[in-house]
């Protein structure tokens, strides 16, 4: 896994304007699988997974504590691109398509006691699910559709929150199942 992971870190198998640096995190023992898109600018700069308010809420969704979640036997961290990717008209460009084909299965093979896999947004949720009629929406709504692998779940940016409001289901109904599962999936 070490190596496997130093291959990752000094990866620069694509061309980006801000430079290669892969943002992720993984262990042989790690328990919960949280594949997003990529780092945003101030991961990027802090070269620290979820570094950001996105980060914080979603520490907050599963109900862990900055701790837990940056503990690598509890936690691996696979975005489906590993570096920052840039700005584009409306906040950060989609996640480079060469990382998660090159580098997933390479990590998810080695990961042996992973209980639970979280795929955030619709980037991971096209790839891992292979759904492309579905909305982010009804995917979620739909969450334990997809159990017992995977929990589906929009991004925890701020800038979701507009959609947390029209759809209350999502905080009343998903949130708690999704505590239940984290908690049970680690000590």
């Amino acid at each position: 896994m070490l190596q496997l992971l130093e291959e990752i870190r000094t990866c620069v198998l694509c061309p980006l304007p801000h430079g290669h640096r892969p943002v992720m995190a993984a262990h042989l023992k790690s328990k919960i699988v949280i594949i997003g898109q990529a780092p945003g600018r101030k991961v990027h700069e802090s070269g620290v997974p979820w570094d950001d308010k996105s980060g914080d809420n979603l520490r907050k969704w599963l109900g862990v504590t900055h701790e837990q979640f940056y503990d690598p036997t509890l936690f691996a961290i696979l975005p489906m691109g590993f570096c920052y990717p840039g700005t584009g008209k409306s906040g950060d460009l989609p996640p480079r398509p060469e990382c998660a084909p090159q580098w997933h299965s390479k990590v998810l093979d080695q990961l042996k006691e992973t209980e639970l896999t979280l795929l955030i947004g619709q980037y991971a949720q096209e790839y891992y699910l292979q759904k492309s009629e579905q909305s982010l929406t009804e995917t979620v709504k739909n969450y334990e559709a997809y159990l017992p692998n995977y929990f589906v779940l929009p991004h925890p940016s701020p800038r979701n929150n507009i959609w947390m409001k029209k759809n209350p289901w999502f905080g009343d109904e998903v949130l708690p199942a999704l505590k239940n599962r984290i908690s049970a999936a680690i000590p």
